[in-house]
């Protein structure tokens, strides 16, 4: 159960940003002038991307709230990323 729900939090985001782009691609082209960013918007840091993308859609730019916004999906990314091993960590005093 635990492997599910680590591949879930990987690839979710990613195919939350997939699902959105095959929806609405022109709303891409307004948001991102080349297209490297999104790229790497999803790869490294998918949450962040949909974050940015939630606010964009809020305001059409990132003002005050929106920040916040972004600075959630930061803390998610970085969850994401480092939530594996402090569980391990936690296995490996237990032995």
């Amino acid at each position: 159960m635990c492997c599910v729900i680590a591949v879930l939090i990987f690839f979710g985001p990613r195919l939350a940003i997939l699902i959105w782009w095959l929806l609405n691609p022109f709303f891409y082209s307004r948001v991102f002038d080349t297209w490297i960013w999104p790229v790497l918007f999803a790869i490294f840091a998918p949450w962040t991307m949909i974050f940015f993308l939630i606010s964009w859609l809020l305001g059409e730019g990132i003002t005050g709230f929106e920040w916040l916004l972004i600075a959630i999906g930061i803390i998610l990314d970085i969850s994401s990323y480092t939530g594996g091993g402090f569980s391990s960590r936690r296995r490996r005093k237990r032995d």
